[in-house]
Parts: structure tokens; sequence; C-alpha cells
């Protein structure tokens, strides 16, 4: 098998062409007429020229060229699975392949396995998934250091890779294929295995073989760190689904639906009292940083028991709340806002009483009306010697929608406080009737609605903490 050409950006590094793969390679460069171990002479080895030379150097030198290009090319990619996607087709360029795959062994964050193809249809996949592997390389490296290969020139033929491989090779009109193990280490235990599969019997040449080798080594590294990456953030989402509720748990007569941070320390909750009554909350941990996360579950967990004891009146959930706060995390404060819904009366209409501490007012959307509830302004938990605010009250007719919201979901608009709200509510006034009876539809739609194209508030979109409730 011939290495195929170069693509033209990677060609022109260095002004040096693709190398020629019919030029043999040396580990050492030539004699230098200056070398102590020559006694300084100008002497050459036996049958050695001064084109042989030069052709071995730009040889060489071509090698390092084309191993630069690629490992920055990889270096570029972020996501893990564009960097496998990357290393299978960095490789199918050295050896002249046209489709690979490549086979992570089980990791955090990335499930029992994962299996990346290039050139291959989800059917191929398949068939290679479900049936015996006929590249597997051993685990380790040789005596030099060499990662162990697994070659196959000519599948049909090797009878000790068993009929079923033989079959499943023929299947996907393969004939030879070629596999090294992803190794960071030298005896360290493989990533997993890297295998190209050829069109035609043969066998890749020493200098591609070399070229893949050095390739894998950083190709290796640099998708562990995606994987570490991976497994920090899986364990990230494990606490943060722990902490805070993945969806709001169902009340009796309400439907609802809720959007929760992605990260940051917003948090909401939901509760359902014994006498039929309904709570509801959200907030958020002001001060940035992973301990923004803790602090809010501890903040939910908090409100919770208090509404438990005491819901039916907010101030004292807030209350209490805030010396929580004060005598466990002092010096971080943090927003929130307190509903308690009354059982329905005869026509359907509940009465809600809000306190807010810090937190925009909750906008209420009906078939006749669209408004934000009138609630005191009031400083954040934390932030005074003593918290205390009034409560409101407002009814909330059958048919109608609260909703409640943090102030990233404002901050995408990137616009002023004043003109942020007013988009909100002609955001929620422009909605359909069908999405504004749909409270999560509702929530799409003031997503989208509020971040607009070039937003330079767009990244605050993961942690923007969303609940809609109609009654």
């Amino acid at each position: 098998m011939s290495a195929t050409p170069l693509p033209r950006p990677l060609s022109k590094l260095a002004g040096i062409g693709p190398a020629r793969a019919t030029v043999p390679h040396n580990s050492r460069l030539p004699d230098d007429p200056g070398d102590p171990g020559t006694g300084g002479t100008k002497r050459r080895r036996r049958g050695a020229s001064p084109r042989g030379d030069q052709e071995r150097l730009a040889a060489w030198i071509s090698d390092l060229t084309t191993l630069h290009g690629l490992t920055e090319r990889l270096g570029h990619t972020t996501a893990l699975g564009d960097a496998l996607h990357e290393t299978l087709r960095a490789g199918a360029s050295l050896l002249g392949a046209r489709r690979g795959l490549l086979t992570l062994r089980p990791a955090e964050g990335i499930g029992s396995h994962r299996v990346t193809g290039l050139g291959l249809s989800p059917s191929d996949l398949g068939h290679l998934e479900t049936g015996p592997p006929f590249a597997v390389t051993p685990a380790g490296t040789g005596p030099d250091g060499t990662p162990l290969e697994a070659v196959h020139p000519d599948i049909a033929a090797d009878t000790g890779l068993g009929p079923r491989r033989r079959e499943v090779a023929a299947l996907l009109g393969c004939a030879a294929s070629y596999a090294l193990p992803l190794a960071t280490e030298r005896d360290a235990p493989p990533l997993g295995t890297a295998a190209w599969l050829f069109d035609e019997p043969g066998a890749p040449e020493p200098r591609q073989r070399r070229l893949l080798s050095l390739y894998l080594r950083y190709a290796a590294q640099h998708i562990a760190n995606r994987l570490e990456l991976a497994g920090a953030r899986s364990a990230l989402r494990a606490v943060h689904d722990a902490l805070l509720p993945g969806a709001p748990a169902p009340l009796p007569g309400v439907a609802l639906a809720a959007r929760r941070p992605g990260h940051g320390g917003g948090f909401y909750d939901t509760l359902a009292l014994p006498d039929g009554s309904l709570t509801l909350a959200i907030g958020a941990a002001v001060s940035p940083g992973p301990g923004a996360l803790a602090a809010a579950g501890a903040l939910r967990a908090g409100m919770r028991a208090y509404a438990v004891m005491e819901g039916e009146d907010p101030v004292a959930v807030l209350s209490d709340l805030e010396l929580l706060l004060r005598l466990t995390d002092p010096g971080r404060p943090a927003t929130a806002l307190f509903c308690y819904a009354e059982p329905p009366g005869p026509q359907g209409t509940r009465r809600v009483t809000v306190a807010s501490a810090g937190h925009p007012p909750p906008l209420l959307l009906g078939p006749a009306r669209t408004e934000f509830a009138d609630t005191a302004l009031s400083a954040p938990l934390g932030m005074l010697a003593c918290w205390e605010a009034p409560s409101t009250q407002v009814d909330v007719a059958k048919g109608e929608t609260v909703l409640l919201y943090g102030d990233a979901l404002l901050r995408r608009t990137g616009r002023a406080r004043d003109a942020a709200f007013d988009l909100l509510r002609s955001a929620a006034a422009a909605a359909a009737p069908a999405v504004r009876d749909d409270p999560a539809a509702l929530l799409a739609h003031l997503t989208e609605a509020l971040a607009p194209p070039g937003s330079p508030a767009a990244a605050d979109s993961d942690e923007a903490v969303l609940l809609a409730v109609r009654f």
C-alpha cells in the first residue's frame, strides 16, 4: 500500500511537497563533516552519495512537516467525538486507507464503550460491533517501546482469524486491515484500538507504520485528555442531578414545566401540601464558582423544609432561609422567590401569596392579561443585618399561568433591565394561544425569543432557570 497524497495545506507547509514512499528512511542523519566521531574529516559511508543524503534529508523533513500538520489539526478539536474522527482521518491519510474504526474501552463519561467509524455506514458499524473483531491489537508495547500492531494483509486467506471474522470482512468488502492500540505510555493499559480497513490485500510500508505510530502517541494523549474532561463533566452532572430536580414533580390541578440550568447556582422547587395548597419557589446563589451549585442545593433543601412547616407565610419562609444562610454560609448572598397557592375556590380561582428577596417578579399570563405581579422591592438574602419584606397577594384564575424566572433570562437579551422586562412581557403576549396554554411550549418560545442572534449574553442561556405553572 502506498501513502495517499497529502492535502494541499499540509503539502505546502515549510515549502516541502509530499514525502516519497520509495525513498529509504534512516533514523540518523548523514555523517557530519565536523562530527568528532569521524575525526573531523569529510568521509562518507561506503556507497553513499550527496544526492542520496539530500533525498533522505528531504524525506525526514517532509515526515516532520506531515506530523506537524496532522497533530496541529488534531489539537484544534475540543469535543471527544471530533478528536476520534480526526484521528481516524489522519491515520487513513498516512496509510492510504479509505475506512477506519476506533473503539474505546469503557470509561466514565462515555458509557460501556464507544465506537467511531470513518467511511462506514450504520449497518457496517453494526456488523463490526456484533461480530467478532478481526483487528484486535495486543496490549502494551514491544521491546523497543513501539506499540504492538495487528497486521492482516490478506483476511480471506488468513485461516487464523476464524470463519466468522472472514465472513464479516467479506460482507464489508475488506481485504486487509491494520490496527494499533491507543496507549499514552509504555506498558500503560490502552485506551482502545484504532484500525484501518483496505479494499485490496497488502500491508502498510515500514515508513507508513512509523509515522502512524508517532502520530498515535500524540493522539492517544489528546483523547485521554478529552476522556478525563468527559468524566469530570459526567461526575458534575451526577452531583447536579442529585442536588437539583431534573423535572418538576407533578402537582394536582396544574400543568407545569421547568427549565433547569446546565451550570451555575440557579434552582427551583414545587411542592404539594396535604391541605391541597401548592408552593412554588425559585432562586439563585449569587456568587459564581463550583460552590454555587452546592449552595443552590442547600438553599432548595432549606426552603422545602420551611415550606412544609410554615408555607402559608412566604415571608416567614424567606426569613428562616436568610437565617440559615447567614449561619451556614455567611458572605454568600442569594436571591429567592416563594409562592403559596391556596386550594382552588368554587370558580377554580387560587389566591397566591408571593414574597421576594431580590428576585424578579412573577409574570401572570391569561386570556385577558399579561402582567407582572407587583412584588415589593427587597434586597437579596444575606445582604442586610436582618432581611424583611412584605408579601403580595394575587388571584390566579383557572386557565392562567404563573411564570417564574431568574436574572439570567433577562441578561440573555443583552439589554438594560427595564428593556429586558418589556421584551419578556411582549414575547409572552405575542405567543399563540396554544403556546400559552402549554407550559413546555411557552418556555421554549420565551427561551428563543429572548436570545436574538448576535446577543452578547447568549452565554447565560445555560444558567437561565424557568418554571411555568398553568392552573
